[in-house]
């Protein structure tokens, strides 16, 4: 397959973590025979630095030509430490999924076994959990009117949804679940919203569709706590857009690290894959990010254009990192691993994935390169 791919790193540990997906995707080449066209471009506080603003024509029109976007990730303090500020780098992320038409991402949210003692939550809390979150993503509240009066006093941010909105998002959602454990919740704030209320029923009447699905309703609240109670209850949760990108938040405390969550975001013509975690400026060039998140959305854009047996590879060579502690030190304190080398490692078990479980802790080990 021939396969041209948008690169997006974007600001803090995005070029690093990202650079990482792309070795793994390099891997991918060499083992099934695959062709992936790279193509860089700016986006968020770097794109304001060079452009002027977040997203760049250029950098859109890219996206557009490409078949799928790879991102790293975006913000900066300068701009989050300044509330007067105009153009602020995440406002590049919310055009750009307006511009391609992402209206629904989404996030799994499981539990690594060999990962348990890394999450505040009880073993027997979290073991099995296996979730998805579908999220709507162009909608709401973060899309609605806004206004500030004059002295700058009073604000407000408008709430709107429509049925066709809703409708093609929770789609998905239904259909995920038929292959899944056939249960669907929507969470939402019906009790206080008319948005929500719409949710409930343009959601419920989909539901007729889908027989064999279960369908369920939680208050967000409620579910930012049964999250944390039971997340072994839920199989698909669809929701909108705030409330996803919340709870999706609170689902990485889960795998006890957010730097183990990827995610799509789709459309009818275009996608984009990312890790769910924010720039870490903190973190920047130190070679101590965790790319996993990262490279596992890199699978996730496998599996969206049927490349499953070349995801399946991905994923089992990010198991086998867990599981050999070849990790970053968020997942291992002190460890001796660091970006690149966790990258390395990764990428090298996609090319040779059965035969090398044992054989090359010394060049791990040592940092060296292994494949790429």
């Amino acid at each position: 397959m021939n396969l041209k791919i948008a690169l997006l790193p974007g600001d803090g540990i995005g070029p690093e973590v990202l650079h990482q997906a792309v070795k793994c995707l390099q891997a991918v080449e060499e083992v099934f025979n695959h062709h992936f066209t790279f193509k860089e471009a700016p986006v968020g506080a770097i794109a304001i630095a060079k452009k002027g603003v977040p997203l760049p024509d250029s950098t859109l029109s890219l996206c557009k030509e490409a078949d799928a976007v790879l991102f790293g990730a975006i913000g900066d303090p300068k701009y989050d430490n300044d509330p007067e500020a105009k153009i602020r780098p995440e406002q590049g992320l919310l055009q750009l999924r307006k511009e391609l038409g992402l209206f629904a991402n989404i996030r799994p949210i499981m539990s690594h076994q060999t990962l348990l003692n890394k999450s505040p939550l009880k073993k027997e809390i979290i073991s099995g959990t296996d979730f998805v979150i579908y999220r709507e993503l162009t909608g709401g509240i973060y899309f609605g009117e806004k206004k500030l009066n004059a002295e700058g006093t009073v604000a407000s941010d408008l709430c709107e949804y429509s049925e066709e909105e809703i409708s093609r998002v929770a789609h998905l959602a239904f259909k995920a679940a038929k292959n899944r454990k056939k249960k669907v919740t929507l969470v939402d704030k019906a009790n206080v919203l008319e948005s929500s209320r719409l949710w409930r029923k343009v959601v419920g009447k989909i539901a007729e569709s889908y027989p064999e699905v279960q369908l369920d309703f939680l208050f967000v609240d409620n579910a930012a706590m049964q999250i944390i109670l039971n997340p072994k209850q839920f199989d698909v949760i669809l929701t909108e857009n705030m409330f996803g990108d919340i709870i999706s938040d609170e689902g990485s405390v889960i795998g006890g690290s957010i730097g183990l969550l990827a995610s799509a975001s789709v459309g009818e013509e275009n996608a984009l894959f990312e890790p769910i975690h924010g720039s870490y400026p903190q973190a920047k060039g130190k070679d101590i990010a965790n790319p996993i998140a990262s490279i596992l959305s890199a699978a996730m854009l496998l599996e969206h254009f049927g490349l499953h047996e070349e995801a399946w590879a991905v994923k089992k060579a990010v198991d086998k990192s867990l599981k050999k502690g070849v990790v970053t030190s968020d997942l291992k304190a002190k460890s001796q691993y660091g970006t690149n080398q966790v990258g390395d490692f990764i990428a090298h078990n996609i090319v040779d994935i059965e035969d090398n479980f044992n054989m090359n802790d010394e060049n791990i080990d040592l940092g060296k390169s292994t494949i790429i």
